[in-house]
């Protein structure tokens, strides 16, 4: 029962955490442009070429010293460490890279990033969740659920979206619905709500003007915006990546030092943002105004295009930040096309232009996260609007059956896989990556291991393990070798002293049929 107050715990202070990270952005931002964030793209027109150019610069240069100097790995993580820690840590992430993250992200998200802050709020919250963990002494299964309360209530806080909330962290972070965790990931994030409505009040962050959907002759058409947004959404995540491959070719070619790789980028967000100022941050007025059917259809593919970009150039850049609020007003910008068309060519039978902009932002959203229960959602609590549901679910499911047949899954596990992590094929995936030689070898000279001569004669034909080799590895060579053991052999020679032992067959089965079980166990509680 100890989790019940734990999670109400974590909501509150994740939700705190949060609302103090979004605060901050808002002054910063205010500071750096002379406008607050609800019309920072309409201002950011008014100033002068140099303005828009220096700021994002001085951003990219403090955020290449935060993440050099506090950064284990180099760059700001996001969501995609928190999954990782979920499936592979025991529920645990770093607090430095947690913190540098953050502190990359606020600076980010300040002078004009272009991305969004839900990455380095989950972050934030999963920091906090592996500090109470530790001081809990909490095993990985109760560890895993106070990860999932944190997200669930830093999705919560972000957009003032707690079923959302709750549903992410189960579908995205967790990926999966045990009765054991949903309980504590609920309160968490009904919690963080409750504080995030005290300070910023119960409104949502969206309108939609009045709209009308002619379902008989309509469906189709959103089944259909649904394959564009979900072939956009792959364009996207894919551009990310690409961006990035580009981004260490050139880095290597003229041995830029990294602290001074996201001002590089942040000079090509200062000139994109001299023409297209609706870049800056996370985009919410462009989206707002997709919304509003006041960006015609010419407008709103130039700013697709623009927009999947900047959000690119953020990325290899590493200068921090999340995928969500881009893919939000990418898939707005999207649908409002798609909807000018439609409207324009059958305006007998077809709703209104934000209408399908409104469900384009859940299509996209969805094939960016692979996530389209929690997508879903968020766009509903995003425009409070309930009406449209069966127009958004179409989009939505059609846009990530799309995304899944050219990504892992969604844009994180794409991520991870990129790394070697194969947590987009699940627990039987993954588990093998995580168990190493050994840890489960029987060791030389024990009465139940292998002869010395037998070992070395496997040695000489090359089918020999590493102690830090994993089943990963090992699995494949037992079944192409058909023996019942592998040596393991320290060091590059053959003499007697570096041979430690051998890994068994049956053992290695045993071991990851054990580890199987308990995820299964977990999953299915």
């Amino acid at each position: 029962m100890l989790i019940w107050p734990v999670a109400v715990f974590v909501g509150v202070a994740t939700g705190y955490a949060v609302l103090g990270f979004r605060y901050l952005i808002y002054e910063f931002e205010s500071l750096a442009y002379g406008a607050d964030h609800l019309t920072i793209h309409s201002h950011a027109a008014t100033l002068d070429w140099w303005h828009l150019i220096l700021v994002p610069v001085i951003g990219g240069l403090i955020v290449g010293q935060i993440v050099t100097r506090l950064s284990p790995s180099g760059r700001a993580r996001g969501i995609d460490e928190v999954i990782e820690a979920a499936a592979l840590k025991g529920g645990l992430v770093g607090k430095r890279q947690g913190v540098a993250s953050a502190l990359a992200a606020l600076v980010t998200l300040s002078t004009g990033g272009s991305s969004g802050r839900e990455g380095p709020a989950v972050h934030i919250g999963a920091v906090i969740a592996s500090w109470v963990s530790r001081r809990l002494k909490a095993p990985p299964i109760t560890a895993r659920d106070i990860l999932g309360c944190a997200a669930a209530a830093a999705v919560s806080a972000s957009f003032n979206a707690p079923i959302a909330g709750a549903l992410f962290a189960l579908e995205v972070v967790l990926r999966h619905y045990a009765l054991h965790s949903f309980g504590p990931i609920v309160v968490a994030s009904v919690v963080s709500a409750v504080v995030s409505r005290v300070y910023l009040g119960d409104f949502a962050q969206f309108t939609l003007p009045a709209h009308t959907v002619a379902f008989y002759w309509e469906m189709p058409a959103f089944a259909l915006l649904g394959v564009v947004c979900g072939l956009v959404g792959v364009a996207f995540i894919k551009t990310l990546f690409f961006a990035e491959r580009v981004a260490d070719r050139v880095q290597a070619a003229t041995r830029l030092p990294d602290a001074l790789r996201p001002a590089f980028a942040g000079l090509l967000l200062g000139l994109i943002a001299t023409q297209f100022p609706h870049i800056i941050g996370v985009g919410y007025e462009t989206t707002e105004d997709a919304l509003l059917a006041e960006i015609g259809f010419l407008l709103a593919v130039v700013l697709t295009a623009v927009k999947v970009c900047a959000a690119s150039v953020t990325y290899a850049g590493r200068m921090g930040g999340g995928v969500f609020s881009p893919s939000i007003m990418i898939g707005a910008l999207t649908g409002a096309a798609f909807g000018d068309l439609a409207t324009g060519l059958f305006p007998m039978v077809s709703g209104s232009v934000g209408l399908y902009a409104f469900a384009g932002m859940g299509a996209v959203a969805g094939a960016v996260l692979g996530a389209p229960i929690s997508s879903t959602l968020i766009v509903f609590e995003l425009t409070g609007d309930y009406q449209a549901a069966i127009a958004v679910m179409i989009a939505v499911s059609v846009s990530c059956g799309v995304a899944r047949n050219f990504v892992d899954r969604s844009f994180f596990l794409t991520q991870l896989e990129r790394r070697g992590l194969h947590l987009s094929d699940g627990p039987q995936g993954y588990l093998s990556s995580t168990m190493r030689a050994k840890h489960l070898m029987r060791h030389r000279g024990a009465e139940n291991c292998a002869p010395d001569s037998g070992c070395w004669e496997l040695v000489a034909q090359g089918a020999v393990l590493r102690p830090d080799d994993t089943l990963e590895r090992a699995l494949p060579m037992f079944e192409q070798l058909n023996g019942a053991y592998l040596p393991v052999v320290a060091g590059g020679g053959k003499e007697n002293g570096d041979l430690l032992g051998a890994l068994y067959h049956v053992d290695a089965l045993r071991a990851y049929n054990r580890r199987l079980e308990e995820e299964l166990r977990e999953e299915h509680a």
